[in-house]
């Protein structure tokens, strides 16, 4: 399994405009188990996305679906910067769906 965190950061006034665009891009792909976008409680610009997939594969398969593809294009205006980004092997949790056993 695969899994990402990431803080991206909207542009003044942008937040709200980039959240519905990265909600209404991210329904059927492939191999997700978890994607979810969320608010930073403390910056007024900030946005939180963590994802998780069956693989890397899949996740690095999304970035090229249309949706996706015309999402980028529209949100790039709208997107101020990157600044924390993590990749993580997820093991379990609420919400993942079908996860296999840990090993070892």
């Amino acid at each position: 399994m695969y899994g990402m965190l990431g803080r991206m950061k909207a542009a003044p006034g942008k937040r709200e405009e980039l959240l519905a665009l990265l909600l209404e891009s991210s329904a059927d792909m492939p191999g997700c188990l978890s994607y979810i976008v969320a608010k930073d409680a403390t910056d007024p610009d900030a946005i939180w996305i963590t994802e998780a997939w069956d693989s890397k594969e899949h996740h690095d398969a999304s970035l090229k679906l249309p949706q996706v593809q015309a999402a980028i294009a529209k949100a790039r205006p709208l997107i101020a910067g990157f600044d924390s980004r993590a990749e993580t092997q997820p093991v379990g949790g609420i919400g993942l769906g079908r996860v296999p056993a840990p090993k070892g």
